[in-house]
């Protein structure tokens, strides 16, 4: 399968965030996530498996209550069922989540 970004539409997630579907078959799922400066991921845990990879800007991400400043090209591992959150540092901040299985919930 290939996906054209010009072809993929954007989904309001609320609060300064932008989520975009840019993959997806079998189990797994790639999601561009956008951030305004100090735009909020509030802590949550889902049951998939998930790494987050930086592509651009910064992020303050607390994961089981260890933070840490991720820059472009660092990433998170994060495990099923992991309590986590982030902050975005600066404007335009993307974040490239895969997940394990797919989140339906972002179908």
């Amino acid at each position: 399968m290939f996906v054209k970004n010009e072809n993929t539409k954007s989904q309001n997630a609320g609060n300064g965030v932008t989520r975009k579907i840019l993959g997806r078959g079998g189990s797994l799922m790639m999601v561009e996530v956008k951030f305004d400066k100090n735009a909020i991921g509030d802590p949550h845990t889902h049951p998939h498996e998930q790494v987050s990879y930086i592509a651009s800007g910064s992020f303050e991400f607390t994961l089981e209550g260890e933070k840490q400043i991720l820059k472009k090209g660092d990433s998170v591992y994060i495990p099923a069922n992991a309590i986590h959150e982030t902050v975005a540092l600066e404007d335009d901040s993307i974040i490239l989540d895969v997940f394990t299985p797919q989140r339906e919930d972002f179908l």
